[in-house]
């Protein structure tokens, strides 16, 4: 903003004008404060956050149910941005079979949504929702991360601090309304989206005196942002507690004495978060955990096929415990990450075939939606278990082996399909993992060789971590 300065000359003027003028002045001096760094900026934003944005796909949003299926979140980076020929690639490779698509509201591709108290800057948001809509997917938003002055730090455009530390650092408890508040003014400006997810893995509530969840600070913020939704609509379905479903080794403290498995322990004190949020929680439309089949210490047990068994087992914990909610994996890991948080030492092959067999001990465990998480990136020749090639340039947007599957299992076994048991040959039950409705049936060869198989009646070759697909 330029400054704007007045030069009275030789005029005269009477008191009434020096005044106005010195009220202008005033003013303007406040405005330029606000306006810069450090100082509050309001740049870029708008007070009327909730004015719906762009198109809804209301014809969607009205068929919408608790069961959305089988998709993933966007990151960082993803087919919203880059070369347009990209971009519209992913959009068409989407639109064939339309899946439902994840969007945190700060963070992971998204600005701070809320700089300053009631003011807001929903451009990239507004951005991931019309791809979402642009490509036919259901679109879902996790409503995490929270503006800085809601959680200690400064106010303004200028001011976000982006760091992990702050990124996952909970709201002060005054401030869960102004949260429950934000929450329903996304609501209200995207009324195509009919579910919510209420924050993202616990972040900041974590009780350091007591060395545990703070499960009590995290429910009163669900109980509120889940009241503030249902006013904005009844038909709104709102979802928690996600919290990451942790296994340790058996021998460890804070290990489960009776929920446990060859894959390792349940951390009590993530059961018990679970279940105080399950008891004391204002409602849910489903249910929401995270988690990974390795266990804390990295370590795939007993090794990372058989791993995947804690998903089912958690599964069907959770469902026992809500009642038979519907049940959604916000997140979940079968592949441990390196210092650098990356997944790259396997083999595309490899990834794929343990991603499937995970996927198929999520439906055992009676789940009936769960979402990828797509580690895009903005740019270079290597994407290991990415979607689609990076859309920086017009050949990009290409798609990969693990689009092939998430696609494919969504379209084969969506929300509602019944699951049916299909003969497998004695000796071939420890090399395979099956999955199979009345219309499909998934097959994942788990070692690394070829493998003759007889499944379903159906004698065949597999070659080396090959996912195959048979006709139900």
């Amino acid at each position: 903003m330029g400054r704007h300065g007045w030069n009275s000359g030789a005029r005269r003027w009477r008191l009434t004008a020096l005044l106005g003028v010195g009220v202008a002045v005033l003013a303007l001096i406040v405005t330029l404060l606000n306006t810069l760094p450090g100082n509050g900026s309001t740049s870029g934003t708008t007070p009327d956050g909730d004015k719906v944005h762009g198109t809804p796909a209301t014809q969607q949003a009205e068929r919408a149910g608790p069961e959305v299926g089988w998709g993933f979140t966007h990151t960082q980076f993803s087919a919203d941005e880059g070369s347009g020929a990209a971009t519209k690639r992913v959009e068409g490779l989407l639109a064939k079979t339309p899946l439902p698509q994840v969007q945190a509201i700060m963070g992971w591709g998204a600005d701070n949504p809320e700089p300053v108290k009631g003011r807001y800057d929903f451009e990239a948001l507004d951005r991931r929702v019309d791809f979402v809509r642009a490509s036919g997917g259901t679109p879902v938003i996790t409503l995490c991360c929270s503006p800085d002055w809601m959680k200690g730090g400064k106010a303004g455009v200028d001011n976000t601090d982006w760091s992990q530390a702050a990124l996952e650092t909970a709201p002060e408890s005054e401030h869960y309304k102004d949260f429950a508040a934000l929450a329903a003014t996304v609501a209200r400006r995207y009324p195509d989206v009919r579910h919510f997810i209420v924050w993202n893995e616990f972040k900041g509530f974590w009780n350091d005196a007591e060395a545990r969840w703070d499960y009590e600070g995290y429910t009163r913020m669900y109980n509120l942002v889940y009241r503030a939704l249902k006013k904005v609509s009844n038909d709104i379905m709102v979802g928690g507690p996600y919290l990451v479903m942790d296994s340790v080794d058996p021998r460890a403290a804070e290990a489960s004495k009776t929920f446990k498995g060859s894959w390792g322990a349940m951390d009590q004190r993530v059961l018990d978060a679970f279940s105080y949020w399950n008891k004391n929680k204002a409602g849910a439309d489903f249910v929401v955990v995270d988690g990974s089949s390795y266990t804390n210490d990295d370590e795939l047990l007993p090794n990372e096929f058989a791993a995947t068994d804690k998903f089912t087992a958690v599964g069907r914990w959770v469902r026992r415990q809500t009642g038979n909610l519907p049940l959604w994996w916000a997140e979940y890991y079968v592949e441990p990450a390196d210092g650098k948080d990356e997944r790259k030492g396997w083999s595309e092959a490899r990834r794929v075939a343990v991603q499937a067999a995970g996927m198929i001990a999520m439906a055992k465990g009676g789940a009936s939606s769960g979402f990828y998480w797509n580690p895009e990136k903005e740019n270079g020749p290597g994407c290991p278990g990415c979607l689609w090639t990076p859309t920086d340039s017009g050949d990009g947007g290409a798609k990969l082996p693990m689009y092939d599957l998430i696609s494919r299992f969504s379209s084969e076994f969506p929300a509602g399909t019944k699951y049916r048991t299909v003969s497998v040959a004695a000796d071939d039950v420890p090399n395979v993992r099956v999955l199979a409705s009345d219309k499909a049936v998934l097959v994942v060869n788990i070692l690394d060789r070829p493998i003759s198989a007889l499944i379903d009646g159906k004698r065949f070759e597999m070659q080396a971590y090959e996912v195959k697909w048979l006709t139900g």
